[in-house]
């Protein structure tokens, strides 16, 4: 799987850069915490700090055009994100595990 920068752009008010990606790969489309892992590792962030928005492969092609969001610390993806992006991309904070129970309880 090779992973190249598209475009990337500056959201100092979100502490963010959004990203466009272009993932060249053999099998079938990557799943989205083999490309965030890959993403996070070129850019040289942890892999909590990479949101992957969207992952789009079009038929029969071996290229996938993605979107994804990174931020200067997992603190603030947690701030920023939805909970469902936060759960799509195994993202969670310890308090929101807690949290979890506490409403189960």
């Amino acid at each position: 799987m090779d992973i190249d920068i598209v475009d990337e752009d500056e959201n100092p008010m979100l502490h963010r850069t959004d990203v466009r990606f272009e993932v060249t790969h053999e099998d079938a489309t990557p799943s989205r915490l083999s490309v965030r892992d890959s993403l996070a590792a070129k850019l040289n962030k942890d892999a909590e700090e990479v949101v992957i928005r969207k992952l789009d492969t079009k038929f029969g092609m071996r290229t996938t055009v993605g979107h994804a969001k990174v931020y200067e610390t997992p603190e603030h993806a947690q701030d920023v994100e939805q909970d469902h992006m936060l759960d799509r991309n195994k993202i969670r904070s310890d308090g929101a595990d807690e949290d979890a129970e506490a409403e189960e309880a």
